[in-house]
């Protein structure tokens, strides 16, 4: 009797001795040490089945016959190993052989070495190990000068790939080499490990924090798709999962490996990719489960992941965001103080690659990123108490005739003496929100 696909494509390697030397010991907190329950992640396994989340016209899609292969990249830093045994099956059990060129972990300093190891037992997987923590974006850089196929693959350590996901990637980077794609990003519960379907009507998007959100697609866009199938346009990536050239990542200058460990990567990647040339879509016919985690399990230099993302967009802003950046600093004022280092070399690449003007961005790609002229707005700080004391200053906007502070603008609760003064939606039309042209 033959084995289950699942046991043939592991080779040598043995599942069960891998996970049962790290389960979780009676009376652990199962969410300690991964920011999600890592008991139930150890129940799955290596791998289970999952719903086919795709709009029903995607499985009669047809492709190139001959498509290129992919070197798929996964970085990790003490990953659960239930979790990234799972990532690594689902992407040889859910993807044709031939178009899986290899599957290179590049493990970030994590404290168990063996942890990627023994995956290198796997046929078509390499393990790398840094000698020191590089965090997500300089691991992400290694990967990629590693890689032999012509085209890349990343992925994160904690997904699990769905039916037919990876043949809609390529076959839109084959036809334009500048295209960036990514899926649509499923939902896995970081609490029971649910598959849960995500819209297919959203697109990336963001803030002037650079916060990255989801949002849905603008009514013109999606009036302009007749088929659910289509690509779709996006601002931004989230930067976890995309397919991209290889040529094209190295002569776009890969990523700034002055940004630290994580976040603001993909910003950076999404502007630099739509401003030299390059476009972004996400694809509804390619579907990837990801555990969205509500905090980050590993430590960061500076304490906290912020200082990280702080410094990293700060990056971002600096060298692409020309005169828009002043929305960046009164959006998120602690990066003013903020040490980011050199950016000539960024700078320079833009200029050789002669990339758009960000203004040429937010007209042609993201028009529907709220800003007002400089001559309409003044910023200051003020600091609001509520019963417990904020002790750090918080920036605000007078844009006549309301007091904003990003989204949100101040408004009274009732027109009387007394009324509570609380935050709400920013609406013109709305009379409760405070009005004024002085603002001391």
């Amino acid at each position: 009797k033959n084995p289950p696909p699942g046991i043939r494509l592991l080779g040598s390697f043995d599942e069960k001795d891998y996970l049962s030397r790290k389960l979780l010991k009676p009376g652990d907190d199962p969410y300690r040490d991964h920011a999600f329950n890592v008991q139930e992640s150890d129940r799955l396994g290596g791998e289970r089945a999952i719903r086919d989340t795709r709009h029903y016209r995607c499985a009669s899609m047809s492709y190139d016959a001959e498509l290129p292969s992919t070197s798929i990249i996964i970085t990790f830093h003490n990953e659960a190993r239930s979790t990234l045994l799972r990532t690594v099956k689902s992407v040889l059990m859910r993807s044709p052989p031939s178009l899986v060129q290899e599957i290179i972990l590049i493990d970030d300093f994590s404290s168990d070495p063996e942890d990627c190891q023994l995956l290198a037992q796997i046929p078509k997987v390499r393990c790398l190990r840094n000698v020191r923590r590089e965090g997500l974006i300089r691991s992400r850089v290694r990967g990629a000068n590693a890689a032999s196929a012509s085209i890349l693959t990343f992925l994160d350590s904690h997904c699990e790939v769905n039916t037919d996901w990876l043949q809609p990637m390529i076959q839109r980077v084959k036809e334009d080499h500048t295209r960036v794609v990514s899926p649509i990003i499923d939902v896995i519960s970081l609490d029971n490990f649910a598959y849960l379907a995500a819209s297919a009507d959203l697109r990336g998007g963001f803030d002037w924090s650079l916060h990255f959100k989801w949002e849905q697609i603008p009514i013109e866009q999606k009036m302009a798709r007749s088929d659910p199938t289509q690509p779709i346009r996006t601002p931004v990536i989230a930067g976890g999962i995309f397919v991209m050239d290889r040529s094209w990542f190295n002569r776009l200058g890969q990523y700034d490996t002055r940004m630290d460990i994580w976040g603001g990567e993909n910003f950076e990647l999404s502007f630099r990719v739509w401003m030299c040339g390059g476009s972004l879509e996400i694809l509804p016919c390619s579907r990837v489960g990801h555990v969205f985690r509500k905090r980050h399990p590993y430590d960061f230099p500076e304490g906290n992941a912020g200082c990280c993302v702080c410094r990293n967009t700060r990056r971002a802003a600096e060298v692409w965001m020309d005169e828009y950046k002043q929305y960046y600093y009164s959006a998120r004022p602690s990066a003013q103080g903020k040490v980011y280092g050199s950016i000539t070399d960024r700078v320079a690449l833009r200029k050789r690659l002669n990339c758009k003007p960000f203004r040429w961005y937010m007209e042609n790609v993201y028009p529907e990123l709220r800003y007002e002229p400089p001559w309409k707005s003044l910023n200051g700080s003020a600091l609001l108490e509520t019963l417990t004391i904020f002790y750090n200053f918080q920036r605000w906007e007078l844009i006549e005739p309301l007091i904003r502070q990003q989204d949100l603008c101040l408004a009274i609760s009732a027109f009387a003496p007394g009324s509570k003064v609380k935050m709400e939606p920013c609406n013109t039309k709305e009379a409760r929100q405070v009005r004024t042209s002085v603002f001391t």
